[in-house]
């Protein structure tokens, strides 16, 4: 099964560019307008996000961010026919961050969010960046489906590591120079053992992991974001969060996490990942002892 979908597939990423963003819009078109794929879920978040926004706008938004889901998959399959060269005509990206990071031996962790298109991110920074790539990923249940992204991501280097299993994954690393990559805007697997906070005026529960394990490391940690500069073109923005996580008090880099992609969010909803149920838990009085916001919560 595995051979067959690759064949397929790869027989497709042959198609220009021009010719597979054709097929995005015929498959945007059918997936999202005719049959409705998570209508309510993408309605409902584009709501909590933007209350103030009239409906006409919101449905403006959910528009384009069809477009761009379906285009993140034409890209990736894409991506199994081009070349390293491909990337750099398509992501820009200043590596000097972690290029000084990397010249001072220095292991950290990049915090990024749902923002289109990781894919070719990913593959574009492993290329680039002097340090290993480590990406904590999370498997995908069709065991074919699942090789072949695991195959596709890992073939310019980047390490990848199941989610399911990241401490037995980790332990070849921990004493290696290397760049963590977490998308730490995951939905936590439970809300009680979470940290809370506003995120786009609601209180929402947001994954503690990422901040206590670059505490525990003493680690930097750079948070990375992605904008859209036309169909097909990324330019990603990196910034120094802290170099020493451990001085921060508790809750200081996921708020300030939070206030980075926020703003990227902002500034381009479009991008990010409406379809996943990123308000999915309300708020409970019991989680009072988890709240870190500097805003109260009522």
């Amino acid at each position: 099964m595995y051979y067959l979908v690759y064949g397929l597939l790869f027989l497709l990423s042959l198609l220009p560019l021009r010719a597979l963003y054709i097929v995005s819009d015929l498959i945007s078109f059918l997936l999202f307008r005719v049959f409705g794929y998570r209508r309510k879920v993408i309605e409902g978040n584009l709501a909590i996000a933007f209350p103030e926004k009239k409906i006409a706008e919101r449905k403006a938004i959910a528009r384009k961010f069809h477009r761009n889901f379906t285009d993140s998959f034409i890209e990736t399959i894409k991506c199994l026919s081009v070349s390293k060269s491909f990337y750099d005509k398509h992501c820009k990206t200043d590596f000097s961050i972690f290029d000084e990071l990397a010249k001072e031996n220095i292991s950290c962790q990049m915090h990024a969010c749902h923002q289109f298109n990781w894919e070719w991110i990913n593959l574009h920074w492993s290329i680039h960046m002097k340090q290993p790539l480590a990406v904590v990923y999370m498997p995908i249940s069709s065991k074919p489906v699942d090789k072949l992204f695991y195959k596709l991501r890992e073939k310019y280097g980047t390490v990848l590591m199941p989610a399911t299993n990241i401490k037995r994954a980790f332990v070849a690393w921990a004493k290696k120079t290397h760049c963590l990559a977490l998308v730490a805007d995951q939905k936590p697997a439970s809300p009680g053992a979470s940290y809370w906070l506003f995120f786009f005026n609601t209180p929402t529960a947001f994954v503690s992991g990422p901040e206590k394990n670059a505490i525990l490391k003493k680690c930097p940690v750079v948070f990375g974001r992605a904008f859209k500069t036309g169909r097909g073109k990324y330019d990603t923005s990196l910034t120094l969060a802290c170099k020493d996580a451990s001085l921060l008090k508790r809750g200081e880099l996921t708020l300030l996490y939070r206030d980075y992609i926020e703003d990227a969010i902002r500034q381009q909803p479009e991008m990010y990942l409406w379809s996943h149920k990123r308000f999915k838990y309300e708020w409970e009085d019991e989680y009072s002892h988890l709240w870190i916001d500097t805003k109260a919560v009522f």
